[in-house]
């Protein structure tokens, strides 16, 4: 994305448009209105008097809703506008933009409004991939009303646009030929509808549910602010990023159509405005102590949706966590397979990770009974099918050929992986966090073996098995000449021994030796990994290394906050804490609002971080990541029927109060003094 755009969301419902209203979409960039991966809008151009508008400025009034103030022309210095316009736009389900033209002059003006409009229905895979349609496209006009439309077989999406002032219609857009009293005004609204097959609206047909309203969101963002814990702080910074985070996380959540009316976050807009099963574990574990249905709703859709058969096209296999699911026309007619697809080798022990977090905060052991059979499935997975190589190992190489994802960790680029020198390895490649969230997923498949699914015995092979694979790992991946864990292993078992972040992850996943531990720290924050804003994807010095690369060396906040997690883990409470510090910092420059990376570059060069140039924004995990860092400042951890807190937050921030914070405890307060340690 490019900055000065501006973003109104409703789920996987949103509009991506100019700062002054307008939408022109080209053929690579998201701007438009967008349903269930399809855009109804490419098109939307207001003039007035055959004059484009430009922006005085924009409110943002809430995620769903936001008004422009525009005039028909930039006038020159003491020269006023004779006119100006307010676009009052808003989104739920449906799109509705109400247009007030005010006339400043002391005599009647006639003018000419037009909306221009068009749709291409393009796919998201679509403007990604640069591809052409394959349906054909339609217009009419109808009842005053512009209906615009594509068909190809059976998939069908109509646009219809009405507005409620008289309009001359035609294939293009509508026009209003309007006087205006002196000092007096002129109204319109208009409707934008997202239909689908037989003209119902997308939302009805494909959820059984229509578009909701303005003051329905209204009451469910109230409603959702009011359930989540409240926080007071020295820290104007930390207390801003909170609250944009509660409120971007809120408008995030999308209601999948298996999901019965429950949400959990999709991914990020533009491009991942979608269920994916790794940013969606991500998210709700950054939360749980913040909004534990997120997590609830996360594990019941991922189980409904967990694989049963072996597919190279979707690359399924039995009991492994899918990674994408989209509606879009590509994916119905089978040219791309997220219907959905399973190519990640971490969401399978990241969805057993979540089960056994989830009930150590809400201590909802029905939940973790219920999921017996499918935590089962994703813990044989491990073993079966993502031990290709069978030597204890998670491995990744894709079946799907074609258009499956050659990375299926969490760093899924071309060049994520890679040598010091520069060079990628062969497939199949076994990331070094994929057998750190292996450890864990087997760590706390023992105890909930143990502690509700009354099989001590599969406990004990789980807990045997966990030692093993950290014996052989700290074997394997410890790079002796460097003194870190290689970022991943080739297929000939030899280390791809770039130096990166993934060790961060090794921390909150409990498989580092202790011995070890203060190594990994050392590396994680200094010069090499640690930018002063937060630590890089991928080290400087490094051959690949670049400050604006995807992977290979911008700062991604929510790696920090796990990075941060398991620093504290490992009782690195003041690292951790400093690491909190600069991603809090950078968000700062960002409005509170985190993006999904920024550049690796020295904090000294630039003064402020560089967002990177494509970054999602807002983001499921990057949305999560300040939640994640309270609870690493605060220690906050739970122990049986009781919370335990352990302050250790920077000088920086002062003091923090977290005040009713929902778990098995009922509502619970923590308390930081601005100390360390």
């Amino acid at each position: 994305m490019t900055e000065g755009l501006v973003r109104l969301l409703d789920g996987n419902t949103f509009v991506v448009s100019d700062g002054s209203g307008d939408i022109d979409a080209s053929p690579t960039i998201p701007t438009g209105l967008f349903s269930f991966d399809t855009r109804f809008l490419s098109k939307w151009l207001l003039s007035i008097d055959g004059d484009r508008l430009s922006a005085i400025t924009v409110d943002d009034i809430e995620y769903f809703e936001t008004r422009f103030f525009v005039v028909p022309f930039v006038p020159t210095p003491l020269v006023d506008p004779k006119v100006s316009a307010i676009r009052e736009r808003s989104i739920g389900g449906s799109f509705q933009e109400r247009l007030t033209v005010v006339n400043h002059q002391g005599e009647p003006v006639d003018l000419r409004i037009r909306f221009e409009v068009d749709s291409d229905f393009a796919d998201l895979f679509e403007i990604k991939d640069v591809r052409e349609k394959k349906g054909q496209h339609y217009t009419r006009v109808e009842n005053g009303c512009l209906r615009l439309g594509y068909k190809r077989k059976e998939f069908q999406r109509e646009t219809l646009i009405s507005s409620t002032e008289p309009a001359q219609v035609d294939e293009h857009g509508l026009t209003y030929d309007v006087r205006i009293e002196p000092h007096g005004e002129w109204v319109t609204e208009l409707h934008v509808a997202t239909l689908g097959v037989d003209g119902r609206d997308l939302r009805e047909s494909l959820q059984g549910r229509p578009g909701r309203v303005k003051t329905e969101m209204r009451r469910d963002l109230d409603r959702w602010l009011g359930e989540t814990p409240r926080l007071t702080c020295d820290s104007e910074p930390l207390m801003m990023t909170y609250q944009r985070s509660l409120i971007d996380l809120a408008a995030l959540r999308f209601m999948p159509l298996t999901a019965g009316g429950r949400s959990l976050p999709a991914a990020g807009l533009p491009w991942f405005m979608a269920i994916f099963g790794r940013d969606s574990i991500f998210t709700s574990l950054q939360a749980l102590p913040f909004a534990p249905d997120l997590a609830a709703t996360t594990l019941r859709l991922l189980t409904l949706l967990q694989g049963v058969v072996l597919g190279d096209f979707r690359e399924e296999e039995p009991g492994k966590i899918m990674h994408e699911l989209r509606y879009g026309e590509t994916v119905g007619f089978e040219e791309q397979p997220h219907s959905p697809y399973f190519g990640s080798a971490d969401a399978t022990p990241l969805y057993v990770i979540l089960i056994d977090e989830y009930e150590r905060w809400t201590g909802d052991a029905n939940t973790v009974r219920l999921l017996e059979r499918s935590a089962r499935a994703a813990l044989d997975w491990i073993d079966e099918y993502g031990d290709i190589m069978g030597n204890g190992y998670i491995w990744y190489q894709r079946r799907n050929e074609v258009n499956g994802l050659e990375n299926q960790c969490w760093k899924d680029s071309w060049d994520a992986i890679s040598y010091r020198d520069g060079r990628l390895p062969g497939l199949p490649r076994a990331t070094c966090e994929l057998q750190g969230y292996a450890y864990d997923a087997k760590i706390r498949g023992a105890r909930l073996a143990r502690e509700f699914w009354n099989d001590p015995a599969y406990a004990d092979r789980l807990e045997r098995e966990a030692a093993e694979l950290k014996e052989r790992f700290n074997r394997d991946f410890w790079v002796e000449d460097g003194e870190y864990y290689a970022l991943a292993l080739d297929a000939d078992g030899g280390q791809v021994d770039a130096l990166s972040s993934n060790i961060g992850h090794l921390l909150w996943s409990g498989i580092v030796e202790e011995s070890r531990a203060a190594k990994i720290a050392e590396h994680l924050l200094g010069p090499r990994l640690f930018s002063g804003w937060g630590v890089r994807t991928l080290a400087k010095g490094e051959a690949r290394y670049n400050p604006l690369g995807y992977h290979v060396g911008t700062v991604w906040p929510f790696d920090n906050s796990f990075i941060a997690w398991g620093l504290r883990r490992y009782g690195f409470a003041q690292e951790a804490a400093h690491i909190a510090q600069g991603i809090i910092d950078a968000a700062n420059y960002f409005e509170g609002r985190l993006p999904e990376a920024f550049a690796g570059h020295e904090r000294e060069l630039t003064r402020y971080p560089v967002r990177y140039p494509t970054a999602c924004s807002p983001q499921a995990w990057s949305t999560g990541t300040p939640l994640l860092l309270l609870r690493t400042m605060l220690g906050m951890e739970p122990r049986g029927e009781h919370m335990v807190t352990r302050p250790a937050v920077p000088r920086e921030i002062g003091r923090i109060e977290l005040r009713d914070i929902p778990g098995r405890w009922g509502r619970a307060d923590a308390f930081g003094r601005g100390r360390i340690g």
